[in-house]
């Protein structure tokens, strides 16, 4: 029986982007469906965010993400731009937040399709991955080209309804505080939240206990 996941998940969080890698590996080895729910990031969704944790959260993140994507072998650049748009001297959080809206917009319309994982992948991958400018250019279109989708028709399908896409965001942010967590990445297995990129194993595990097999290998 094909076991099924919830994955919590924002693309200005250098953590769900480091576990993004490890959580496809982990659904092409096991039978499991990973159900992605993209959220809006606590910096827009709570704009006095960074204003008011400590500083060195911020110090800390900058040392330890990069810890984290070597120990993995990730490649990992601050993004340029940040998919937030942000005072860094102030922290405040600009009112307009054209990346990361769309961003998160998108990330819904590919789950609607199917391919959200592999969608969030990709997109993460340019990202973070130290591609400058990566809004530009063709960096989005070939980045869904190798989720399997078309950029265009996922931006028409966005701007068709965008409320509608921003109320499934709400929606999912609301799940995740039901399940117990505010944070990303969070997965979510029968109701028991397992947050960051170090709680993947341990949700395995889980799943092992509610009868999670490995996928039949190709062939045979």
């Amino acid at each position: 029986m094909t076991l099924s996941v919830d994955l919590y998940w924002s693309f200005r969080s250098p953590y769900s982007y480091l576990a993004t890698a490890r959580v496809v590996a982990m659904a092409a080895q096991y039978d499991v469906a990973v159900n992605v729910r993209p959220i809006y990031p606590l910096a827009v969704r709570e704009p006095d965010y960074f204003r008011s944790v400590n500083p060195l959260q911020g110090a800390y993140f900058r040392i330890d993400a990069p810890r984290v994507a070597e120990f993995y072998g990730i490649p990992f650049v601050w993004p340029d731009p940040d998919p937030v748009s942000l005072n860094l001297e102030t922290r405040r959080v600009d009112a307009e937040q054209p990346h990361i809206r769309r961003l998160t917009r998108l990330g819904a319309a590919a789950a609607r399709r199917g391919p959200g994982l592999a969608f969030i992948h990709e997109v993460s991958r340019i990202i973070w991955g130290g591609v400058k400018d990566w809004h530009l250019g063709t960096h989005m279109v070939e980045a869904a080209a190798r989720a399997g989708l078309d950029l265009a028709e996922l931006d028409e399908e966005v701007a068709a309804d965008p409320d509608g896409f921003d109320a499934e965001i709400a929606a999912n942010q609301a799940a995740l505080a039901a399940a117990g967590h505010w944070g990303v990445p969070t997965l979510v297995f029968e109701g028991e939240p397992f947050f960051g990129q170090d709680r993947l194993d341990i949700c395995v595990w889980r799943m092992k206990q509610r009868g999670l097999t490995e996928r039949e290998a190709a062939g045979t």
